[in-house]
């Protein structure tokens, strides 16, 4: 049988690795300075799940393929791989809705019977907004089908005015 002195110095020590443990975890969580990270760690747990970065644009592909232990949810090192990925994903969106821009402009160009300099867009994921004024409402469903007859356009909103 174990002496009460020998139990209690094992107890003592196994409290001290405990705090020591729960010391360095904090002091990690301490050093993440990365003001993004902070800022979408909503709950303050040292991780961002899904549901922190609902709503952030492109960053669901991002995410999954920075979770490499597939627990749900990005560490410090994990985000800084999502945050890479993410920036690849909106260069490359940008440059695509670049090229659809153009394509769009060039479609609203030849359409007859359509004032084009008068229709401004915006594309941002291949959506395309469609603004400005157009004579009557002819030109609106004109503009509408010619941006919506362009490869790679996802949806059109008409946020055309007639006067």
């Amino acid at each position: 049988m174990k002496s009460n002195r020998a139990i209690a110095q094992k107890t003592v020590i196994a409290l001290a690795a405990i705090v020591a443990l729960g010391a360095g975890a904090s002091s990690a969580l301490a050093q993440n300075t990365n003001p993004k990270f902070l800022k979408m760690d909503k709950n303050n747990d040292g991780f961002i799940t899904r549901d922190e970065v609902l709503g952030v644009r492109w960053y669901d592909k991002a995410f999954d393929q920075a979770d490499e232990n597939r627990d749900g949810r990005l560490d410090s090192t994990e985000f800084v791989k999502a945050e890479a990925l993410q920036d690849r994903v909106a260069a490359g969106n940008y440059v695509s809705d670049t090229a659809i821009k153009a394509k769009v402009k060039t479609a609203l160009l030849r359409e007859r019977g359509l004032k084009s300099r008068d229709v401004d867009l915006e594309v941002v994921g291949g959506e395309v907004l469609l603004s400005g004024f157009v004579r009557d409402e002819e030109q609106r469903s004109k503009a509408v089908r010619a941006a919506n007859s362009v490869n790679g356009v996802s949806s059109v909103r008409d946020g055309l005015v007639v006067k």
